[in-house]
């Protein structure tokens, strides 16, 4: 593979475990562009380790704040940045890209495409993951990582790009995976993955009015039968507006099939078993008393509502797709929340305009 030079946006788990995968290869100059590098070690290092104990050894090149240092003559900018950051680093970064860096993003389901469309230069190369490549865990911030789980293959969608094939093979050289292209960028946009899982799970834990546990819940490995119901008829709505866009099985698989089940059950007991989701706690802080409540403030609520759930439901709208369910959930979401984005069922809430829907 060509020498690459690549900058990491970000200072998340996908930040942490990407740019530490990346810098561990011979050929890539990883730069990290991060709000707080003085909380990163000093010589560029970070002790990455996968989940068959393989440690990795990267090294990065610079790290640092400034865009200057970091994007100026990239190769690539690849952000690991949740919904709500990426418009503001887009926008510290826009004049720093160069005609040949093409700007990416791990997660596309946040509006990464709708947000970057609309800020950076009209001709910059854009792509975006279907799905992210790696289950990845912060150990201790800016020190060590844990690379929970790998993809068998990525798909990913490109836009002003002229060689995306091209592209496709130094992304699987990349990440050592098959990289497959898919010609819309909507097919990245809108997915199944986390806007649906997460505030349907979400909705199965919090939705019956408990507000008080005894102990923090295990997102997934105490999922419920609502949840996966829950689950499955969002997943038909969004199916019915995949129809309404021409989008096949073939490019979004339908969660039954992804999860290789056949009703809420088998989805239940086989979401349970998945081994690199074991330990995952719910949203939750304790309170005084020494319950737990929901934390409304964690990202499973503050991203993959106004950033995924909110995406779909805005497109829904546009092309006249009725979705009782997602709205069920969007309108329970929002109470706990304290936001009002529906109103009857409508967009139209006082707080649209802190979500991604402006950019629909």
């Amino acid at each position: 593979m060509i020498r690459q030079t690549i900058c990491i946006c970000g200072g998340g788990n996908l930040a942490h475990v990407v740019s530490g995968y990346l810098a561990a290869k011979p050929d890539c100059e990883v730069r990290l562009l991060t709000r707080h590098p003085e909380r990163w070690q000093q010589n560029g290092s970070l002790e990455l380790t996968d989940i068959n104990g393989k440690s990795f050894n990267p090294r990065f090149a610079v790290i640092s704040s400034d865009p200057a240092r970091t994007v100026s003559g990239a190769d690539m900018v690849l952000l690991c940045l949740p919904g709500f950051a990426i418009a503001q680093v887009l926008e510290s970064i826009k004049g720093h890209i160069g005609p040949q860096t093409t700007v990416g993003s791990v997660v596309s389901s946040t509006g990464f495409f709708l947000m970057a469309k609309e800020i950076l230069p009209a001709d910059t190369g854009l792509f975006g993951f279907q799905r992210v490549p790696f289950i990845a865990r912060i150990n201790e911030y800016g020190k060590s990582a844990s690379l929970l789980g790998y993809k068998s293959s990525l798909a990913f969608a490109t836009m002003n790009v002229s060689n995306p094939q091209e592209l496709g093979q130094t992304l699987s050289g990349l990440f050592d995976v098959p990289v497959s292209w898919l010609d819309n960028y909507l097919k990245v946009t809108l997915t199944n993955s986390n806007p649906l899982l997460h505030p349907c799970r979400l909705y199965g834990i919090f939705g019956s009015g408990k507000t008080k546990f005894d102990r923090p819940v295990l997102f997934y490995e105490e999922w419920d039968n609502l949840s996966s119901r829950t689950l499955i008829d969002c997943d038909a709505e969004f199916r019915l507006l995949l129809d309404r866009l021409g989008i096949s099985k073939q490019d979004i698989a339908p969660i039954l099939d992804y999860y290789e089940s056949h009703d809420a059950q088998s989805l239940t007991d086989k979401i349970r078993s998945i081994q690199a989701f074991k330990g995952l706690k719910a949203p939750m802080i304790q309170l005084p008393d020494g319950s737990y409540a929901p934390d409304w403030e964690n990202r499973y609520f503050t991203e993959d509502i106004p950033y995924g759930l909110l995406i779909i439901k805005a497109f829904a709208g546009k092309y006249g797709v009725d979705t009782p369910t997602i709205d069920k959930v969007l309108e329970w979401a929002q109470d706990g929340m304290g936001k009002k984005y529906l109103v009857n069922r409508h967009l139209t809430g006082k707080d649209l305009s802190l979500t991604a829907v402006k950019y629909v």
